[in-house]
């Protein structure tokens, strides 16, 4: 824990020089939403929507994600994302960063299923438009239409000030205009900078810690990081030496396989 402190701590002052940018913490860590994965061909997704009715003692298994491609974002969409979450979670001496570990295939994955459209959320309204924090989610955008059309003001604002797209910006003006969606000082063309931010900020933590069956957290990097242990079916033998460090690897759900060592 206290070289993920370091690393995020860093991350923080790198964008804090730029222009006042909060970065992760530990307390921000947030399990992902499950996923179902779908083929699909072109720009559009086929989109997985909806779930069966729920009976006693059924289980929903989770569909590994298989790396390659993208499902829900456009070949442009994925690059901004990519870059964006770059900048959140940088790669440093204490590991690899967002962009290692499929932080934007774990997205784009989550995107696709039940998560990208709010399927399991009311989303009849009414919605407050000056929502208390205890109120949660006051928004009729689907995570979905919050990424494409989100991604579509930030790269017209770009085009507009930098006359670049955000991946084509250098690192400090990336920095510095994260930075200013945060706090909303950024005016996006028809949507909001703090929704912007929020999302791809909140995924990013997700994916860089979620279980590598998701499509992100690859090798476990994130959890190497940390030093959480994974689903290992059987802590006896830990049990047995208190006060003692662990150093076995991580395990996903999906075992071994997913060790990235041995």
């Amino acid at each position: 824990m206290e070289q993920a402190d370091r690393r995020f701590g860093r991350a923080s002052r790198r964008l804090e020089g730029a222009a006042g940018y909060h970065g992760v913490t530990r307390r921000e860590l947030l399990l992902a939403t499950a996923a179902l994965l779908v083929t699909t061909s072109g720009v559009n997704a086929r989109i997985v929507t909806k779930v069966l009715p729920w009976k006693p003692n059924e289980a929903y298994p989770v569909t590994p994600a298989v790396p390659g491609g993208y499902l829900f974002f456009t070949a442009h969409e994925a690059a901004v994302v990519e870059a964006f979450v770059d900048r959140l979670i940088p790669a440093d001496e204490l590991g690899p960063g967002a962009k290692e570990a499929g932080v934007t295939s774990f997205i784009d994955r989550q995107l696709t299923g039940p998560y990208g459209g709010h399927d399991w959320l009311y989303m009849a309204g009414p919605f407050s438009q000056d929502p208390l924090p205890s109120q949660g989610l006051q928004s009729e955008l689907t995570p979905r239409q919050q990424y494409r059309n989100g991604i579509a003001a930030l790269e017209a604002h770009c085009k507009t000030t930098f006359n670049r797209g955000f991946a084509e910006l250098d690192t400090a003006e990336q920095d510095k205009l994260i930075a200013g969606l945060e706090k909303g000082e950024v005016q996006l063309p028809g949507f909001s900078s703090k929704m912007l931010f929020t999302a791809i900020h909140s995924n990013a933590i997700e994916g860089f810690f979620a279980d590598p069956i998701y499509g992100g957290n690859r090798d476990m990097v994130g959890w190497k990081l940390v030093g959480f242990p994974g689903v290992r079916y059987d802590y006896r033998d830990v049990m047995d030496r208190p006060n003692q460090a662990y150093t076995l690897p991580p395990v996903s759900l999906q075992g071994r396989p997913a060790w990235g060592e041995r």
